[in-house]
């Protein structure tokens, strides 16, 4: 049996290099396949393999004075659900503000899953930020009068999106796995917001724990080749076919090599997988 790990721990890490070689050495050892990022702020990872050779990977993790006690989340999957092993050395372990300086490890409260579903349902009014990008909530979403799902293609420019709201009132971020919801946490603390939590364990964690009976609602988006994973049979395809407008999760490339961007196209639609942007100018094309 395969399974798939997400991981991350946010602790100070002398000598970034020294431990990317050992990662990698570690991981071909146990021919696990994924993507892993090392940086001085901490580490983040994906893998998989088979279940023994996870649980071995786990278990030298925590013999490692730094990384010791990671939180994990297992879901379904294989090896070969990544192209590759994919180990790097980055400057910072989620790029949001490469040229400011603030405190990553000063981050503000997690909430575990049943503490974050209680607080949506005596805060129905809740501001609740989703730290992704917007392929990523368009196929799934927290729901609630003020979910914020901003339209970036990139973590870093959710920045802007800060101006928009207010720091006197509390707020709740989310994403898949915690990590960048975490690092947005600190950041957003550094800014001056007064009262916001992060959803400890993310998405995942919440989904394993609710399945589709609480204030999630869609399908999870993935990086890896599921591209969605849904938490029960009662999952919801709540992404909108760019062509058709039928209800779908389904991610494909935009056939116009030059973009390349993630489009939503349902099975009747699969033919023609051109993003809304390029889907005209095909047709020109081929006039």
């Amino acid at each position: 049996m395969q399974k798939i790990v997400l991981y991350y721990k946010f602790v100070p890490v002398p000598d970034p290099e020294t431990v990317m070689f050992w990662q990698r050495n570690l991981c071909e050892r146990l021919n696990l396949k994924g993507r892993i990022i090392v940086a001085k702020q901490g580490i983040n990872g994906t893998i998989g393999g088979e279940m023994q050779d996870v649980k071995m990977y786990i278990r030298d993790m925590n013999k490692h004075p730094l990384f010791k006690k990671a939180q994990y989340k297992w879901s379904d999957g294989e090896r070969d659900d990544f192209p590759r092993l994919s180990i790097k050395l980055r400057p910072e372990l989620v790029t949001l503000a490469p040229d400011e300086s603030f405190d990553v490890f000063n981050s503000t409260k997690g909430l575990k899953p049943k503490a974050w579903h209680k607080y949506l349902q005596e805060h129905p009014d809740a501001i609740v930020l989703d730290a992704r990008n917007d392929y990523e909530s368009e196929i799934g979403a927290f729901k609630g009068k003020n979910v914020i799902k901003p339209k970036i293609k990139n973590f870093r420019d959710i920045k802007s999106e800060l101006a928009k709201i207010p720091k006197d009132k509390p707020v709740l971020t989310y994403c898949t796995g915690d990590v960048r919801c975490e690092y947005l946490s600190a950041y957003m603390k550094h800014k001056g917001f007064e009262e916001v939590y992060h959803l400890d364990g993310g998405i995942v964690k919440y989904g394993q724990e609710f399945k589709d009976d609480g204030f999630w609602e869609g399908k999870c988006f993935v990086f890896d080749k599921r591209l969605n994973v849904g938490f029960s049979e009662l999952s919801k395809d709540v992404g909108v076919c760019v062509h058709c407008g039928g209800a779908t999760s389904n991610h494909e490339n935009c056939s116009n090599v030059a973009c390349n961007r993630l489009v939503l196209v349902c099975q009747a639609c699969a033919s023609n997988e051109y993003c809304e942007q390029c889907v005209g100018a095909s047709a020109t094309s081929n006039l």
